[in-house]
């Protein structure tokens, strides 16, 4: 038997060695686990990050599917990205420029991605830290991938500014929009540079840009790159989290109640979690099959016509990786649903028996469970009402751990609002009064 103690009363309670891979609780979060961060940098990085300058029909900004009221997500199951009005769940659709399509993928939490374990990113990983590559990453853009990126997550977080249905805007809509459909992305007169254009135009911006990086002020024009590394700096800053009840206890500082001990209990034993969710963020940051319910417009090329989300394979093509997505980091999670790749589930307590059985998910699922602002036309449900399709994705699912007790679930999520942190959720620097665009600013 291993015994976990508490670091003031001692024994807590036992559990059967080896009942979980990875089943030894993390070490304590440091600061040398995350990247430095410029404060100037991330006060730039703030005013970018809700300033819709940055989408083509100026009316979106990165926090209107990133908010700290919804947990750096947006409270829905997918996104109204280019074309609604409003936010979160209340966010509609604007009828004079209503969205083509729902964003395909659940909008992720932002937590303690300047961490330096953070290599690889988005639902499918997509992009990722490759040091063969002369920029250093590995991007749907190849070899055309510019450089300059100060981090991974900096590079991550301008890929949403050119898709049409995210910020972009539709065809013809915009000049940003219309140079990404010709397949302009960077270099001169590329939707990037177009960008980077509309902010240096800003005297506000220009001001600040020039005292936050001395080559600017030296009279290098402002790149693309130095818009990203400052909103990356302004996330680091703003939604770092290691200061939760969790964390107090792994630092010996304090015990956790009676149900969240329990609940580590489990998460660290019998119940597995920890086979994925491992390492001080609570992900082996690798891909999996979960049997997940796909619901949305799937993911696929213009030219596709299919609704199907095929994970990994996208990326890898290999087989195995069919119908696998990237292991989230836990923390804050009870504030960052709905939750899976689709936001398919709006109560964790169903999340969770459902993750247990992911081969049974499917079967077992309630659509009630989603939260979808309407979009007329759009068809949700194309690929859970073909039986084939449906079969697909739970033939494809890893084994679970077996079902779990209604005891055993309460006592799971008693230790996963241990990992919430108020300081984090609450954010640093928070939402700015104002822009320099002088465009509104979700609130």
């Amino acid at each position: 038997m291993r015994v976990i103690r508490g670091p003031m009363t001692g024994v807590v309670m036992t559990l059967a060695a080896g009942a979980a891979a990875g089943g030894d609780l993390p070490p304590p979060v440091t600061d040398a686990m995350y990247l430095p961060v410029d404060r100037a940098e991330a006060e730039l990085g703030q005013l970018l990050f809700y300033d819709p300058i940055l989408s083509g029909n100026r009316n979106t900004s990165c926090a209107t599917c990133h908010h700290p009221r919804f947990g750096t997500g947006d409270g829905v199951s997918l996104s109204l990205g280019e074309g609604g009005v409003g936010l979160g769940p209340e966010r509609v659709v604007d009828p004079d420029n209503p969205p083509e399509q729902r964003i395909p993928r659940n909008a992720p939490g932002l937590f303690n991605l300047g961490a330096r374990e953070f290599t690889v990113m988005f639902h499918d990983g997509r992009i990722e830290v490759d040091p063969t590559r002369a920029s250093g990453l590995r991007t749907p853009l190849e070899d055309d991938m510019a450089q300059g990126f100060a981090s991974l997550l900096s590079a991550q977080t301008m890929f949403p500014v050119l898709s049409q249905d995210e910020m972009a805007g539709h065809y013809d809509e915009n000049e940003i929009s219309q140079a990404v459909r010709q397949g302009f992305i960077t270099g001169e007169g590329g939707a990037w540079d177009l960008i980077s254009a509309r902010v240096a135009a800003i005297p506000a911006y220009d001001q600040r840009f020039r005292a936050v990086y001395p080559e600017i002020a030296a009279g290098r024009p402002i790149a693309f790159t130095d818009i990203s590394n400052a909103v990356a700096a302004f996330m680091e800053l703003e939604w770092r989290s290691d200061t939760s009840p969790f964390d107090a206890y792994l630092r010996g500082e304090r015990d956790l109640p009676a149900p969240a001990m329990a609940g580590l209990g489990l998460f660290y034993g019998e119940a597995g979690c920890a086979a994925c969710h491992s390492g001080p963020f609570q992900t082996d940051h690798d891909f999996h099959a979960m049997g997940m319910p796909q619901l949305g417009p799937g993911k696929a090329a213009r030219f596709e016509r299919h609704a199907r989300d095929e994970g990994r394979i996208r990326v890898t093509g290999r087989e195995e990786d069919r119908f696998a997505f990237r292991t989230p980091s836990l923390r804050n999670v009870m504030e960052t649903g709905p939750w899976g790749h689709t936001g398919a589930y709006s109560d964790m307590r169903a999340f969770l028996a459902a993750h247990a059985e992911p081969a049974q998910a499917i079967a077992r699922y309630d659509r009630a469970q989603a939260v979808l602002p309407d979009l007329p036309g759009a068809a949700d449900w194309r690929i859970l009402d073909d039986p084939d399709e449906a079969a697909a994705i739970s033939a494809a699912a890893e084994p679970g751990t077996g079902p779990l007790t209604e005891a055993e679930i309460d006592a799971l999520i008693a230790f996963l609002a241990s990992l919430s942190d108020p300081q984090a959720i609450d954010g640093r620097l928070g939402v700015p009064d104002s822009v320099p665009s002088g465009l509104a600013v979700d609130r």
